[in-house]
């Protein structure tokens, strides 16, 4: 997918008896937000989805019109681009071939498409308006407060500074006929004219690295701005511009990292303000604004909360007409170093509101708040107190008795909000530059018992569009999920961090190799993975080499094999999953650069076995505080991890120089990738007894999946892992390299029984004994309720291996045809355990919404199957003859939309186009 901007256009089309097909425009959204205005991309990409109530329906051809007005569209005056009739099924990523674009520019568009039914139909007109293209466009100038203040400690091991209150009033005298507010606010900022917040994001911008790319937010904000007297204000927090930690250039003595700042807060602000007479005007930040540090933000910081003091609050300030004679004059800021861009990825809203389960006294006169669910957000407050009264909330995953928070693995963290009240009745007040990952909120300071109805959690991650759901009749299975969902959104801050709680809370290269692609069956991920591939890419050093956290918040840069791979094996996701082929091409120099670097640096006969973390955290003994074992049964040599990793980034550098032409450099990583398995099997493989290593299942498992070993040695090797499952009692017993391909490859060479086994356990170590001991998210360790809290969070991703992928793929049977990209192709061949008797999936690709619900009953399968217009899929059925198989109560042979494929003595391959499905299969002997 081309992430600078995508258009996604809901078509219904739909066809009853002797009627036309209806068609409704359900949402325009640009990059996952509605008629979007900051595209930079001069040939944007549209996309548009159909319904219809035919079943097999398919695109014939499309003709898209796009305007400069939506009057002239209206009557079908394409000045800026008429497509013409193609005759083609692309509906997804169709670039724009029109006029020329410009900065600020609305285009109005709507798209005709015909389908194989005979019918056609014109979408509703929508519109879509340009960012700022050059950079002569900011009139704008950056501001802020150069120094700091009493109680301001910018120079501590524990940072501290007072938010920045900025505003600006200005005088409208003519009709307005449209504003655009263009804000770029570091770390973070909230906009307010005339008393109202511009938007509804929390916590924006999203993260990046400044040095190299500084994002700007766009907002309309026509209905904000009134002729005659206007005010702006823009509170500045710290976010991760302003450091959390000062370290003075050392290290931090618990995790070795090093830290960056960047400076004092900062504003670049433009408001485009379009007359009715066709004139422009503009209002910016420059140093006519005031500013001052002295409001109720008392200090903000991500690790260790928020101060509020509610006396301090100057009512109004955003309103024209407020007294600022004790504000001061603006600093003008230096630009940071990086280059501003319009933020193509969503913001962070509030997505979910929880209700405590329940709020109870302590034996030392506090009250404590349990959520019932370790989420991420903060909490909202309703109370009453006196004025100067200090309400304390310290925020924890985990309790040590029922009085007392587990606050050690936090580690540095405070995560502390205080409040501070005026004493006017009840208050209501929730952080704004700050989150916190917790369940328990220990409160202090209450003059009077508080109530559930007192408290709301606030649930706050990036508004991804959630697109996939999972039931089975396996509640171990189904709460497993649950874990997953609230994990991942959890740490979905515009880059994918790896906790939310701690003195961390960066992105681990490492950490979403795999786990990315199993997110994308539940969260419409695709631009956030595609924004942090260009963190990445600014992040590559010019020798090749990348780093093994992005942003670099967390200076960590180990040159090993297994990290950086993300930025070759999540492209390959984007492009499997979204259809995306901007983004492997776009890093294809970097990809090539890096791995020449990898090779010209530290190959040695054949092979890269540069590595430091191994197979990360592999299981201990059950009941240890030991973060991982350090028993070398279990233990997994790290050059082979490591050279394994990289024949693998080769055999895709392969297809993606293929893709694009490019054969010389396709012959070259395959001629490279045949040197490395030569070299990897001479020196890994034991000949002898048949396995690799010294025989742990990470060790056989990944060239066994990377296609390195031998055919006549494959069942052997897979026996390996066979023998080291059963020795561990059928329990996961890889680090988290092994573990991105252990459900899969159990499946993928005849046991998927054994991986539902494995899937299911309730004892140490599984996901199951995560839920036993009363985990609601994913822990970082397996010994999560016992390790030692210096790498101990209750909110991780990264144990999750392959285990949201083995859902979708193998037990609800939805995968995308690796022929085809996107789901143009489904492939549904589905696995049905002993002892699972139902699973009901569904899952909303880029062409529409994808459903499997299957059922046994008895010695009967019944399968529920929707598959959207404009794609196809291929169903394998579980019976050895068609005459065995109805649909809609129909034998087979007699549906005409139906066509058979193959068939063995197991299944029945068909093939299947778009619509619903109900199959019936008889006389299924099921395990065989």
């Amino acid at each position: 997918m081309r992430l600078q901007f995508i258009v996604i256009l809901f078509l219904f089309v739909g066809s009853c008896g002797l009627k036309q097909p209806s068609l409704e425009v359900v949402s325009l959204t640009v990059e996952g937000r509605e008629n979007f205005p900051g595209i930079e991309e001069k040939q944007p990409l549209l996309s548009w989805e159909i319904r219809s109530s035919s079943r097999a329906t398919e695109q014939t051809a499309y003709q898209v019109l796009v305007s400069s007005s939506g009057e002239k569209l209206a009557d079908n005056q394409a000045d800026l681009w008429d497509s013409g009739k193609i005759n083609t099924d692309s509906s997804i990523h169709v670039a724009y071939k029109g006029v020329a674009l410009e900065s600020y520019q609305r285009c109005y568009w709507k798209v005709r498409v015909w389908t194989n039914h005979g019918d056609s139909v014109w979408s509703a007109v929508h519109h879509w308006q340009m960012a700022m293209l050059h950079p002569e466009d900011w009139k704008a100038q950056w501001i802020g407060l150069d120094t700091f203040s009493a109680g301001d400690r910018p120079y501590d091991q524990d940072t501290r500074l007072a938010a920045r209150y900025l505003r600006k009033e200005a005088t409208i005298e003519k009709e307005i006929q449209a504003a655009t507010a263009y804000i770029s606010g570091l770390g973070l900022y909230e906009c307010y004219i005339n008393g109202e917040k511009v938007g509804n994001d929390v916590l924006t911008p999203t993260l990046t690295d400044y040095d190299k790319r500084v994002p700007y937010n766009a907002y309309d904000v026509t209905d904000r701005l009134k002729k005659g007297a206007n005010a702006i204000g823009v509170i500045l927090g710290n976010g991760r511009f302003f450091g959390m930690r000062d370290f003075h250039g050392n290290p931090n003595p618990m995790t070795g990292s090093r830290q960056v700042t960047y400076g004092f807060p900062r504003l670049l602000l433009q408001i485009r303000v379009e007359y009715r007479d066709g004139s422009v005007e503009y209002i910016h930040s420059d140093g006519s604004w005031k500013v001052t540090d002295q409001g109720p933000i008392r200090a903000n910081n991500e690790y260790d909360g928020e101060e509020y003091d509610a006396t301090l609050e100057f009512a109004e300030w955003d309103t024209p007409g407020f007294d600022d004679r004790t504000w001061k004059a603006v600093d003008l800021m230096d630009a940071p170093k990086g280059v501003l861009y319009s933020q193509p990825n969503e913001n962070i809203k509030i997505k979910e509101t929880l209700v405590p389960k329940e709020v109870y006294a302590t034996n030392r006169g506090t009250y404590m708040v349990d959520m019932g669910q370790n989420m991420v957000g903060w909490l909202k407050i309703n109370l009453k107190g006196n004025a100067g009264d200090t309400i304390k909330l310290v925020f924890a995953e985990r309790m040590k008795n029922r009085d007392t928070l587990y606050t050690e693995n936090l580690r540095y963290a405070r995560a502390t909000d205080t409040y501070v009240m005026k004493g006017e009745g009840t208050e209501q007040w929730h952080p704004i530059f700050t989150y916190h990952g917790f369940r328990y909120v220990e409160v202090f300071g209450l003059s009077t018992p508080p109530t559930v109805a007192d408290f709301e959690g606030q649930v706050v991650y990036d508004d991804v569009q959630t697109i996939g759901d999972f039931t089975s009749s396996n509640e171990t299975l189904n709460q497993i999920f649950k874990n997953a969902y609230w994990t991942i959104r959890s740490n979905y801050r515009g880059i994918p961090t790896d906790c939310p709680q701690r003195d961390e809370r960066v992105a681990w290269l490492g950490d979403r190799i795999m786990s990315s692609y199993g997110e994308s069956f539940i969260f419409d991920n695709s631009r956030l993975y595609a924004k942090w591939m260009d963190d990445i890419q600014v992040a590559q050093n010019e020798n090749g080499s990348l780093p093994d956290v992005v942003p670099a918040y967390w200076i960590v840069h180990n040159d090993n094999v297994t990290y950086p791979s993300a930025y070759i094996i999540i492209p390959e996701m984007l492009r499997k999953q979204f259809a995306d082929e901007a983004t492997y091409r776009k890093h294809y120099p970097g990809m090539k650069k890096w791995m020449n670097y990898m090779w010209d640096t530290y190959s040695t006969d054949d092979l890269v076995l540069k590595d430091v973390y191994g197979d990360w955290c592999v299981a201990p003994e059950e009941g240890t505080d030991v973060i991982w074992t350090n028993d070398p049964k279990r233990t997994t040599d790290g050059g082979l991890v490591a050279a394994s990793y990289y024949y693998y980034c080769l055999t895709l550098m392969k297809n993606f120089a293929s893709l694009q032409g490019m054969d010389e450099d396709a012959a070259y990583f395959d001629t490279r990738a045949q040197r490395v398995r030569s070299a990897f099997n001479k020196r890994f493989f034991h000949s002898d007894s048949l396995y690799y290593g010294n025989n742990t299942t990470t060790a056989n498992l990944l060239p066994l999946t990377f296609g390195m070993v031998e055919a006549e040695n494959r069942d052997a090797v897979f026996n390996r892992i066979l023998e080291k499952t059963a020795e561990y009692g059928n329990h996961i017993h890889t680090g988290i390299m092994g573990a991105m391909w252990y459900m899969r490859g159990l499946s993928d060479h005849g046991r998927p029984d054994l991986a539902y086994t494995v899937a299911t356990q309730k004892t140490y170590p599984s996901w199951g004994y995560m839920i036993e001991n009363g985990a609601t998210t994913i822990w970082e360790l397996w010994n999560g309720n016992t390790g030692h809290p210096l790498m101990n969070s209750w909110n991780h991703q990264m144990l999750l291996g392959d285990l949201l992928i083995w859902y979708y793929e193998y037990l609800a049977g939805i995968k995308s045809d690796p022929g085809q990209t996107g789901f143009k192709g489904v492939v549904m061949h589905p696995i049905f355990p002993e002892g699972l008797e139902y699973v009901n999936a569904s899952y909303r690709s880029i062409y529409g919404m994808i459903k499997s619900h299957w059922r046994k009953e008895n010695q009967t399968l019944r399968w529920q199957i929707t598959i959207p217009p404009n794609a196809t899929a291929r169903v394998s059925l579980p019976a050895n003859t068609e005459k065995a198989i109805k649909e809609g109560g129909v034998p087979l042979g007699e549906v005409p939309e139906i066509r058979l494929l193959d068939k063995d003595d197991r299944q029945v391959w068909v093939e299947i186009g778009s619509g619903d499905y109900d199959f019936v299969v008889a006389d299924v002997k099921w395990g065989e």
